[in-house]
């Protein structure tokens, strides 16, 4: 696998080495020792899958308490997938990684603790897996609202049409109001 640094020094894109034919494809998506050394020392407790129509985006999402780190990646399909950095003592405070994850580039994103996450759909529809570092709790979630003009994030839409948000998403936080982490994280 090849470690892939980003904007954000902490956010990894992860590009499996895929070795395949004309009877399919193989590849590791998660080795401990590789991810120990390029990522962090990390457990991951939880593993989830979704699948989403065109046009949504889920998120941008984050936990106060219970914060999880989590490896993400599109099984089939495809989506813009977006890490926001809410880490408050952090050089990169407030900025966000942007990156399209897709069944066909077979990339992951490593998103830390300490980071909102989201992605939206651009493909017909997108099947989502990803491991976690604790527990989904959802006293303690926060979604921090999606289009907000101080994050600047420029989310792909398909023709310009604005994406299916869930009632928790549309109620998202501006930036400003939401909860920071004071370096538990650095």
């Amino acid at each position: 696998m090849r470690y892939i640094d980003t904007a954000i020094t902490d956010v990894k894109i992860i590009e499996p080495t895929v070795f395949g034919d004309e009877r399919g494809f193989f590849m590791e998506t998660f080795r401990v020792d590789e991810f120990t050394r390029e990522c962090a020392k990390k457990s991951f407790v939880q593993d989830n899958h979704s699948k989403s129509k065109q046009g949504i985006l889920r998120g941008l999402h984050y936990q106060t308490q219970n914060t999880q780190g989590k490896l993400v990646r599109v099984t089939s399909g495809e989506v813009y997938d977006v890490a926001v950095d809410m880490r408050k003592s952090s050089p990169t405070y407030g900025q966000h990684v942007g990156v399209v994850l897709s069944g066909e580039n077979k990339r992951q994103l490593w998103v830390p603790e300490g980071f909102a996450h989201g992605f939206y759909v651009m493909s017909d529809s997108a099947e989502f897996v990803y491991k976690c570092t604790d527990y989904y709790t959802p006293e303690y979630e926060v979604s921090l609202l999606w289009n907000d003009p101080a994050l600047n994030i420029q989310w792909p839409l398909v023709n310009g049409c604005a994406p299916s948000l869930s009632a928790k998403d549309e109620a998202g936080l501006l930036f400003k109001d939401a909860p920071t982490f004071v370096s538990k994280f650095e």
